[in-house]
């Protein structure tokens, strides 16, 4: 059995390249990017007015100025303004020459062609060219995760399509004779199938692409067969259950007879100690454990960050500074625990929580709570750091 931080770094030294395609911006959101953005143009183009108003010089003291032409954006000017002139412009519209400031619309007048100024103000309510990004610049950087933001910064270049890492295919994968799907009728003795269902949702969350290999009963050669396929067809295979020490518990056995490097199968984490990880030529396989709240916890921290990597994103889990709002306090402390939390107002408090099988509490909890290996106690008033989930 190894430590958290001992399976952290053998995940981290896993080399990984992932493939690259470009496809069009409007599918590229949740997408990493695998080039860097570089402007070809100036950010605005052009001089051009930050609000709808009048265009005019700031040397320019008249009493009051005739307005000489509209400009919508859009619009290429027509005059140069001279002395006692404006323009009337609207938001993004393009400023003629011979002016550098707008003054707006509400406090002016307007009347016979003529605009006069009620009140002065100190702003010149002028974007300049090139005051956001000049040609040249870099946006964003290969490795950036492409958010609505980046995507309308990208659109704003002028890029149709962007190069991005292909999607990791994941292959999950449930074994148990005693599952069944969500829809059936549940026998005596039976559950549903619901850390196939967590799975699929943690992965499709990320951006990943999913192949759902269904349920397999606890028999050998049916649970090997399954695996084979999909280490032909996918990046990663992830199976619930069937990784412990019982006697239907086949897989170690079959990855290592399939050809599976096996790198570990035992942490010491609280829930999720028999996790297996191992690699077969180009493809990964994390082994979870099948009680539900151990399949999201070990999936939160191992599996979410190596599959960020292989979708080239380095994936860094936020925390959140609190303090305790009551005593927590274990039995056993060999084992690093990641605990079911609620965050709230700058406080943590634990939720009810009955262990790796208590489903439920996830859904009342917002955050996981480490306690590190040899404590066996957080005291209300103390500052901890929660893991947002």
């Amino acid at each position: 059995m190894i430590q958290v931080e001992d399976a952290e770094k053998i995940l981290n030294k896993i080399e990984i390249k992932p493939a690259i395609e470009e496809v069009p911006l409007l599918e590229a959101l949740g997408r990493v990017l695998a080039g860097d953005v570089v402007s070809k143009i100036d950010m605005p183009p052009f001089d051009k007015s930050a609000m709808d108003g009048f265009a005019f010089s700031s040397s320019d003291k008249s009493p009051a100025y005739k307005i000489v032409e509209t400009i919508a954006a859009g619009d290429i000017p027509q005059k140069e303004l001279k002395k006692g002139e404006c323009a009337k412009i609207m938001t993004g519209a393009m400023l003629p020459k011979g002016a550098d400031r707008v003054i707006k619309r509400e406090i002016t007048a307007e009347e016979d062609g003529f605009m006069t100024i009620l009140e002065e103000e100190k702003t010149l309510n002028v974007c300049h060219k090139g005051e956001d990004v000049k040609t040249g610049d870099l946006i964003l950087s290969s490795g950036a995760l492409i958010r609505p933001q980046e995507t309308a910064i990208i659109a704003s270049m002028g890029r149709a399509a962007v190069p991005v890492y292909k999607k990791p295919l994941v292959g999950i994968l449930t074994t148990g004779s005693e599952i069944v799907e969500p829809g059936g009728e549940l026998r005596q003795g039976q559950i549903y199938n619901s850390n196939a269902y967590s799975l699929t949702a943690q992965v499709r969350h990320m951006g990943a692409a999913v192949e759902y290999g269904g349920i397999a009963l606890d028999d050998k050669t049916g649970i090997k067969e399954q695996v084979s396929r999909f280490f032909e067809k996918v990046d990663m295979v992830i199976i619930s259950g069937g990784v412990s020490m019982g006697d239907f518990d086949f897989v170690p056995g079959i990855l290592e007879e399939l050809g599976v490097k096996l790198y570990f199968q035992k942490i010491a984490i609280k829930p999720g100690k028999p996790t297996v990880f191992g690699t077969k030529d180009e493809t990964v396989f994390f082994g979870l454990p099948g009680n539900p709240v151990s399949t999201f916890v070990v999936f939160e921290i191992f599996v979410k960050p190596f599959l960020y990597r292989m979708m080239g994103f380095s994936y860094e889990p936020f925390f959140i500074e609190a303090m305790m709002k009551q005593d927590y306090k274990r039995k056993k402390s060999a084992r690093t625990a990641f605990l079911p939390v609620m965050y709230r107002d700058g406080f943590v408090e634990t939720v009810e929580y009955h262990g790796s099988a208590h489903l439920y509490a996830l859904s009342q909890a917002n955050a996981l709570l480490k306690v590190p290996a040899g404590q066996d106690r957080v005291l209300k008033g103390s500052t901890v750091y929660v893991r947002q989930v």
